[in-house]
């Protein structure tokens, strides 16, 4: 098993089970591999998205020095051939217990041709409103 195979999500409920690990070990490559190279991460939700694997590390380069755990409950989960849309209910607490940060997400995910899945369209605190 090669190490892409070791560290991709199988099924799109892992996406975040791999984030997790991938914060743990302070590898922000790790957490970019997990979006799309072409997502939309939606936070905060009142400013215009994050574009792409630069947008994803955009928005973790500075969050990962804490070297959270980030704790996700998948509520729902619904795939259609290589769609899949996820609501969960998430936190990152700091290396010392303490909350950081929580929310309730939607997300949509794209499997890859490599058969993994990663985040397309993140709404870590909901979909935005028009």
């Amino acid at each position: 098993m090669t190490d892409i195979q070791k560290t991709m999500a199988k099924k799109p409920r892992e996406i975040a089970d791999r984030v997790s690990e991938f914060l743990l070990a302070g590898d922000l490559e790790g957490v970019i591999s997990m979006f799309h190279p072409e997502c939309r991460m939606f936070f905060p939700p009142n400013e215009p998205p994050k574009v792409g694997k630069q947008g994803a590390r955009d928005a973790f380069a500075e969050f990962i020095k804490m070297r959270p755990t980030l704790i996700s409950n998948v509520t729902s989960e619904v795939i259609v051939g290589d769609t899949a849309l996820l609501q969960a209910e998430w936190r990152f607490e700091g290396p010392d217990g303490s909350v950081i940060a929580e929310g309730s997400s939607t997300e949509v995910a794209k499997q890859l041709d490599n058969g993994g899945w990663v985040y397309y369209i993140d709404c870590p605190l909901g979909p935005p409103k028009i």
